[in-house]
């Protein structure tokens, strides 16, 4: 999100951060970027008064969830604005694999059509569908979405993580094989895919690993630490919950090896992009390694059995030379993949595109303007009965 409204800024365009979440203590210092913030309701018709008088010309939202909340607001109020979905991944198929884990207790790549096409998957398709563009941060999302969802190619965009590449000076100043020590996991552990990675750790990997280095530590940093997760936090074990960590490349660039055992999950994963970016290599299973690459394969170890995961991890762990190769094909994977300045030209070139072309892109897409006619009319009715029994309930709590 950040690269994008930084690449947004670099346009000198005027950007808006509207939002109705509470703003966390580790929020990024938008008004520093040059960005405005304003805080919006949930279902509250003030949110039109607020976007009328702005009268953006493009509105992009996070996630499917808000383009519900707010995108016929956005239509009715500014009709000609550009309407571009951030999907960040594809919710629906994360969670599709989800519950095919919780079936198998493998690690899941496909899924039965009657688990992909749930309640969740006909409300994030509605959304891309009703949407101008619609942001995809892998290709092996697009071509899901192109081949078992029938979206049209011409309303997505690939827009992979957006980074500054690593430099040869950058290199040089990384500790190397022998000055770094332990494995790392990261991950908020609010993220399903990241506590069910933690206690398949926890639970099967993390123990056949000790097995083979008996003095290895396992640290692993996450946003929200519940106390379900800092009970498992046993340092005879080597197991070690150390929480929030103020800057994971600090963490990162000091262990030797990431682990990302993913047994579910979509989109790309922020955790192997910063371990590429700090030449700790990776070991990661298929649904960590999906689209990292493109669609080559992923240049560092994977697994998706526990035993061949510790297998990897300790020969990883104390084979320099190996090591070593993979941290350099990281290297080349994160410039050449991640690579900030293409990336954002092909944005900003699409966008230029769609406002030149709005009107005939719209008609294009007949479906979106049926879900837009449809969906957008009952989202609309259901937040005005909100707001007005929200508005019942306040005048009676005031009269009382």
């Amino acid at each position: 999100m950040l690269a994008l409204l930084d690449a947004y800024r670099r346009q000198n365009w005027q950007v808006t951060f509207a939002s109705p979440a509470e703003k966390s203590t580790h929020r990024a210092n938008l008004p520093a970027l040059g960005i405005s913030e304003i805080n919006i309701a949930l279902n509250c018709s003030s949110f039109d008064d607020f976007i009328r008088e702005l009268q953006p010309d493009l509105v992009m939202f996070d996630r499917f969830m808000m383009e519900e909340q707010f995108g016929w607001r956005v239509e009715m109020c500014c009709p000609d604005a550009v309407r571009i979905l951030d999907t960040e991944d594809l919710a629906s198929l994360r969670y599709a694999r989800q519950q095919a884990c919780k079936r198998t207790g493998q690690v899941q790549m496909d899924v039965p059509l009657e688990l992909l096409f749930s309640e969740h998957a006909k409300r994030e398709i509605a959304a891309i569908l009703r949407s101008d563009l619609s942001l995809m941060i892998s290709g092996a999302e697009i071509d899901r979405l192109r081949t078992d969802f029938n979206v049209d190619p011409a309303l997505l965009l690939e827009l992979p993580f957006m980074r500054p590449p690593v430099t040869a000076e950058h290199k040089k100043r990384l500790p190397g094989f022998e000055e770094r020590q332990h494995f790392i996991v990261i991950g908020n552990f609010r993220h399903a895919p990241n506590w069910d990675a933690m206690l398949w750790l926890k639970q099967t990997i993390w123990p056949l690993i000790r097995k083979q280095l008996p003095q290895a530590e396992l640290h692993i940093y996450g946003a929200y630490p519940p106390p379900k997760a800092t009970q498992l936090h046993n340092p005879r074990e080597g197991f070690m919950v150390k929480g929030w960590a103020d800057n994971v490349n600090d963490v990162m660039q000091q262990a030797r090896v990431n682990l990302a055992p993913l047994r579910f999950g979509a989109g790309l994963k922020g955790k192997l992009v910063d371990a590429l970016a700090c030449g700790t290599p990776s070991i990661t299973t298929s649904i960590g390694a999906e689209g990292m690459n493109g669609a080559d394969s992923w240049p560092q170890p994977l697994a998706d059995s526990p035993e061949q995961f510790a297998t990897l991890a300790a020969s990883l762990y104390c084979e320099a030379s190996q090591w070593t190769r993979y941290q350099h094909q990281g290297f080349e994977l994160h410039n050449e993949r991640f690579a900030i300045d293409r990336h954002e030209k092909t944005l900003i070139e699409r966008i230029k595109q769609l406002r030149e072309n709005l009107e005939p892109h719209r008609l294009a897409n007949f479906t979106g303007a049926m879900l837009r006619h449809h969906s957008m009319k009952s989202t609309q009715y259901m937040a005005q009965w909100i707001e007005a029994k929200n508005r019942l309930l306040k005048d009676q709590d005031t009269h009382s």
